[in-house]
């Protein structure tokens, strides 16, 4: 058996995921995979960093196969539940289990910027990412 080894990047070296579409709840974000099963071979967990700029959004969606979490590090907007919103701030902290629809948008004149985190699966397919339409 094999020694596990550890796992380092920066930000500045990871890629902005290219093809999130905006018919998939992805509206304008900026997203980056930092810790995930394809760049750290983590196959239960994903660790990512997201900016909305002004007006940006991640529309209401659910994940079948994992938990969420994010952390506002900077800015505020909505965040969206089922049915429902309410405001966040900078230091909020939100956990959606998995099949919980959930969703942010930045309704500030300034850039908001989440970490964000996955348990349950390693990569945004094995996560299985649904988009939630409402009748909003």
């Amino acid at each position: 058996m094999s020694t596990p080894t550890p796992y380092r990047t920066n930000l500045r070296d990871v890629p902005m995921v290219e093809g999130l579409k905006r018919d998939d709840g992805w509206i304008d974000m900026q997203v980056q995979f930092l810790i995930d099963q394809k760049s750290a071979g983590a196959e239960n967990s994903v660790v990512g960093w997201t900016v909305l700029r002004p007006g940006a959004s991640h529309e209401r969606h659910l994940h079948r196969n994992c938990d969420e979490f994010f952390i506002v590090l900077k800015g505020q907007g909505t965040i969206y539940w089922e049915d429902s919103e309410e405001p966040s701030v900078e230091g909020d902290v939100v956990y959606s289990p998995r099949g919980c629809p959930h969703g942010f948008k930045n309704t500030s004149d300034e850039d908001v910027v989440l970490v964000w985190g996955w348990n349950g699966a390693g990569s945004l397919e094995a996560s299985g990412y649904e988009v939630v339409h409402t009748d909003r």
